[in-house]
């Protein structure tokens, strides 16, 4: 039977869905500008002109592993691709092709490249294929490791000479490129790659123009306010917010004289931001955080460095590359716990807009060997997929104290030293992934980690000073109801606040505005609208700095780290 490009007959064999293509990658998708070389060297060429690969003598792409989070349009993207090219593209999902039966599975399989062969040229497209690859070392169904095999036989049949005229393409397409097999992704397979991140700011611009194309909107519509607003967000996420905007105009009462006139207005879509989350926070992919410098009090020279190092590469990258300046690897904030290291590294993702991901070094750590690594990799890989992004590792000197510190009992430290200082030389050729590290206890680091291309600025978060505690008390306190007779200069220049760090003075408004409230909870009474001084007072004599005299003498000591070790 004859087959029309761009549809496919459903067949009796295995279970494919019929559908007619009319889908095309420049007017049905948006936001994809970054990948659509690739599309046409890796896909378009090798299927439209498989001449030229003969003439020249070298064997064309024909397998290409389409990775990224969920609902970023990998799915969409290869549909796209058979209707731009005018192929016959069979799809199906890797899960439909497992059967219960003893050897139904492979003959599916089989009979899937087969049809392909038939209608060549052609594309196949299994989605979610990592249901089907996983590695066969940690596999203990026969089945699952039958169905590799069978993948890799059938695929290494495309590349026989009687194919070059009348090529197949394989197409797959997951969110866990790390649970294939190995064997899969090397060169004749799956050995091109390409990456649908999460979409920037322009990339979302372009998808909510395109999404509202057959939309009635209201002029008012500033889709890059909209697109500023959506950071973390993938295509399905904003096209579930179009959906839910479009609902809420809906529910209003509106005349059926006036029904005419309807349109989503600005309003509607900000109502609709409150009400879909971003997929990516929730599949580990974390968005930019709320925090803005003006949470932070003080610490000026520290933010102007970090501004320096960090948000303006991010915000001017084409600066930095003009004057042949290489982006910055890595920044060590180190300092005495409290100070704002973690608050920092979260303004300075805000303030660049890029998104962020937060891990806390004991989380990485694993007793089974091989798994802590892997997760350092998952983190760079993430990080790459939702670029302009800021890696910030809490108490990374849990992750990489100097090797040979464990008296070699395990080797799971110096194995996640390697993976790091492997993932940190990886960056060189990074798409914007900064790193930001926070520690208290620098010297024990291993110095590697420190050499220049890794976490090579190095910024020390000191205690503030009295000036800094007094700017910080004004930052903390402003949504705090205060008495007329509450003196915030006195309480920050006050001894008994000496060697406190930004986390002590948070505690010690904390503590004043319970000591407020504490009757009233306790007697039932009316609660005061106020903070007095006397809070404060009373709060001073609970509070105590939680830097010791000994340890601010340790960082006084040391002004280089790098001396230190």
């Amino acid at each position: 039977m004859r087959t029309k490009p761009g549809s496919v007959r459903k067949s009796d064999s295995y279970p494919i869905a019929s559908c007619r293509f009319v889908l095309h990658l420049h007017s049905d998708l948006a936001g994809i500008d970054g990948v659509l070389q690739d599309i046409r060297e890796l896909i378009e060429y090798p299927l439209t002109h498989p001449e030229i690969y003969t003439h020249i003598g070298i064997d064309p792409p024909r397998g290409i592993l389409l990775h990224g989070p969920p609902g970023c349009g990998k799915t969409l993207l290869a549909r796209a691709i058979g209707g731009e090219l005018g192929i016959p593209l069979i799809s199906i999902s890797a899960p439909e092709i497992v059967s219960g039966m003893s050897g139904e599975s492979e003959e599916k399989l089989r009979k899937l490249f087969d049809d392909a062969i038939a209608i060549a040229p052609s594309i196949i497209f299994i989605d979610e294929i990592d249901a089907i690859t996983g590695k066969r070392d940690n596999s203990n169904r026969g089945m699952e490791r039958r169905i590799v095999a069978q993948l890799q036989t059938c695929m290494d049949s495309l590349n026989s000479k009687e194919m070059r005229e009348k090529p197949v393409m394989i197409i797959g397409a997951t969110n866990r490129p790390d649970a294939l097999d190995s064997a899969l992704r090397r060169a004749g397979r799956f050995d091109r790659e390409i990456c649908l991140g999460i979409p920037d700011e322009a990339a979302r611009c372009a998808i909510l123009k395109l999404l509202t194309r057959q939309m009635q909107i209201s002029g008012s519509i500033d889709y890059e306010v909209l697109a500023a607003k959506t950071p973390g967000y993938v295509g399905a996420d904003l096209s579930a917010r179009m959906e839910v905007a479009e609902q809420i105009k809906e529910q209003a009462t509106i005349p059926a004289t006036q029904l005419s006139q309807l349109a989503v207005e600005m309003a509607d879509f900000e109502q609709a931001l409150k009400k879909v989350q971003p997929s990516s926070k929730r599949e580990g992919f974390v968005t930019v955080p709320n925090t803005t410098w003006d949470d932070i009090g003080a610490l000026t020279h520290v933010r102007e460095k970090l501004r320096i190092s960090v948000v303006e590469p991010i915000r001017n990258p084409q600066l930095f590359r003009a004057m042949g300046l290489a982006m910055p690897a890595g920044v060590l904030l180190y300092g005495p716990p409290g100070c704002g290291k973690t608050l920092l590294a979260k303004a300075v993702s805000n303030e660049s807009r890029a998104n962020f991901i937060s891990i806390k070094g004991p989380e990485l750590l694993n007793k089974y060997v091989g798994e802590s690594e892997r997760g350092v990799r998952q983190v760079f890989e993430r990080a790459r997929a939702s670029s302009p992004c800021v890696i910030f590792f809490d108490e990374i000197d849990a992750l990489c104290p100097k090797r040979g510190m464990d008296g070699g009992s395990s080797g799971v430290s110096e194995r996640m030293v390697n993976m790091l200082l492997t993932e940190m030389d990886g960056l060189e050729d990074r798409k914007q992934v900064f790193v930001i590290a926070a520690t208290n206890r620098p010297d024990i680091i291993d110095p590697a980690m420190l050499r220049p291309g890794r976490l090579d600025t190095l910024l020390l978060v000191p205690l503030p000073s009295e000036d800094d505690r007094l700017d910080i008390l004004r930052t903390i306190t402003k949504h705090t109801p205060l008495a007329a007779d509450v003196d915030l200069e006195r309480i920050a220049r006050d001894k008994r606040c000496e060697r406190f760090s930004g986390a002590d003075l948070s505690n010690l408004v904390r503590e004043a505005t319970l000591t407020a409230i504490r009757p009233s909870l306790l007697s039932g009474q009316p609660a005061p609208s106020v903070v007095t001084q006397a809070n404060f007072e009373s709060a001073l004599q609970v509070v105590k700095p939680s830097v010791s005299k000994e340890d601010l003498e340790k960082y006084c000591r040391e002004p280089n780290i790098r001396d230190a070790m």
